[in-house]
């Protein structure tokens, strides 16, 4: 199910960048210069990422204005300023406050959870192959044919819901292994591997012949959902 998203960036490179990103990873994004307008649009989305440095009205007064015209729907500020003040200001109607340079992960996640805790989206599970089901909210996975529980180890989690962020995108080894293990990739290492074999003896019918985790020989691997 596809979250709306209104996102208020005059910076065209930026708002370009944020907006294909948020997309990839399942995002319906509605993209405004400016505030202008915004009133009449922030009833139809889940949640408004707003950039404070904006031409006409600045972010805190339109920022004000939405959350009048919307209270329910949650405000992430997206802000070079960095100050104490600044952050206090604006979370006076703000619900969260990311400073840039930042990274998409952070964000995406930031906007679940914001999501999650206004209720504007259910739980409702996602579907790998033709067997796995992935509730997204409590990060669970069941054998859709037995309703079981299947129980991954922390890594295999992790790895398994770092492909969920980013559906249907090709990512190279190096990339999995630094954003799980959190340290460089070592030519050779075959850790990742191993721990994608091992997932694949529990998610896939035929792990040999895997379904679910696609691999991209010589470059890496891609869940398709």
């Amino acid at each position: 199910m596809k979250r709306n998203v209104l996102y208020i960036e005059d910076n065209e490179k930026i708002g370009s960048w944020v907006k294909e990103e948020l997309e990839q990873r399942g995002f319906s994004v509605q993209w405004l210069l400016s505030g202008e307008g915004a009133e009449k649009e922030v009833n139809q989305h889940e949640v408004v990422i707003l950039d404070i440095m904006l031409p006409g009205l600045d972010g805190f007064t339109v920022g004000k204005r939405l959350k009048k015209a919307a209270p329910a729907v949650p405000i992430l500020l997206l802000s070079a300023r960095t100050s104490i003040n600044d952050k206090v200001d604006g979370l006076q109607f703000a619900d969260d406050y990311v400073t840039k340079p930042f990274h998409t992960d952070e964000l995406v996640a930031r906007l679940e959870v914001l999501i999650r805790r206004s209720g504007g989206t259910h739980s409702e599970r996602i579907l790998l192959g033709n067997q796995i089901e992935v509730d997204p909210e409590v990060q669970m996975v069941y054998d859709k044919r037995t309703g079981e529980e299947i129980i991954l180890t922390g890594k295999q989690h992790q790895i398994l819901m770092y492909f969920i962020r980013h559906p249907n995108q090709v990512l190279p080894k190096e990339q999995i292994y630094e954003a799980i293990w959190e340290e460089t990739y070592i030519t050779g290492d075959k850790t990742l591997m191993v721990h994608i074999h091992r997932l694949r003896q529990k998610l896939e019918r035929h792990p040999d012949s895997p379904e679910i985790i696609e691999t991209l020989k010589g470059i890496g691997y891609r869940v398709k959902l």
